[in-house]
């Protein structure tokens, strides 16, 4: 039968011989040394003692002890993914498409300015309304369309059925700025107008002071703090803009009008389809740049949010 040697015990017989020895020699020492010894044993003894222990004790640690009870670590909160949060990133990251035809006289692309103050990336049709069928046409989607048709250059006919199809189909956006009402209120666009629950009242020649009727309304206080537009400088010397009114079926909201008390007509700016549409029916530059474009960065912002929460 093959016998285990057990290492503790050897290691300890050794131990205790060589301090035996060790210590003999330190008895039977006659006399001082007259100089330095090169070694001290009682220290060298003290040394191997030392090691010796701390074999021991690391094999009695390696000895396996049974499972040891987990710690207990404090969770820490998971970070929270504020829905602001989640929008700002989203609408940075949009897909806007950009008819705006004020390029030819040289005052101005005000919409423009206002996308890139918010950093959203855009595709800028200019007044090219061919280019802008092509995109519209296309199997691009985007998650807000923008008709900035505020010289007398038109988007008329069939671009509101194309439009149309989008808001219904891909739930996209719509910002228009359209001061032709009149011209086209019974046309394609009324299946828009219908679907946000306005319809044209008449048209105004020249500009007048607009006032907020839903001050606290977003679209006049996210991200930007406007103030409502009462001072004018009339560049457009006629047919500047149309009055609309509160029309059968949709949910419109009539945000803004000609008179300082909000009324079911006589208004100039509404929204609609859950937030997803603006309709502006006055013109950007009878009034101050700074108070539009920071005005028009609202109207971006509130759509695309209304947008992306309407794809969830």
């Amino acid at each position: 039968m093959e016998v285990r040697s057990h290492p503790h015990r050897v290691v300890l017989c050794i131990s205790i011989a060589v301090l035996s020895v060790l210590a003999c020699g330190v008895v039977s020492s006659a006399a001082p040394p007259t100089s330095a010894p090169a070694f001290d044993p009682t220290k060298l003894a003290l040394e191997f003692q030392a090691t010796l222990m701390a074999q021991q004790l690391t094999q009695v640690a390696a000895v396996p002890q049974g499972p040891a009870a987990p710690a207990t670590v404090e969770a820490q909160p998971t970070p929270a993914i504020t829905p602001t949060a989640d929008v700002e990133t989203l609408i940075q990251s949009a897909n806007v498409l950009v008819y705006e035809n004020t390029d030819a006289r040289g005052i101005g692309m005000w919409i423009q300015d206002a996308l890139n103050g918010l950093g959203v990336q855009y595709t800028q049709t200019g007044s090219y309304s061919g280019h802008f069928m092509e995109y519209l046409n296309s199997g691009t989607k985007y998650d807000l369309i923008i008709v900035g048709a505020e010289d007398k250059d038109k988007i008329s006919g069939e671009f509101w059925d194309v439009i149309n199809a989008r808001l219904v189909r891909d739930k996209a956006a719509l910002i228009a700025e359209i001061w032709y009402l009149d011209r086209e209120a019974y046309g394609p666009i009324s299946q828009i107008l219908s679907g946000c629950g306005i319809r044209y009242q008449k048209d105004y020649p020249v500009a007048e002071s607009i006032y907020w009727w839903v001050p606290d309304h977003p679209v006049f206080n996210e991200p930007n703090t406007v103030v409502p537009l009462i001072h004018y400088n009339r560049y457009w010397s006629n047919q500047t803009g149309d009055r609309i009114r509160v029309g059968s079926g949709g949910q419109a909201t009539l945000l803004a009008g000609l008179s300082a008390q909000p009324a079911s007509d006589g208004a100039v700016l509404a929204t609609c389809y859950e937030g997803r549409v603006i309709i502006q029916t006055f013109s950007d530059h009878d009034y101050d740049k700074n108070e539009i474009v920071p005005l028009w960065q609202n109207y971006i912002y509130y759509t695309l949010k209304n947008h992306f929460e309407a794809l969830q």
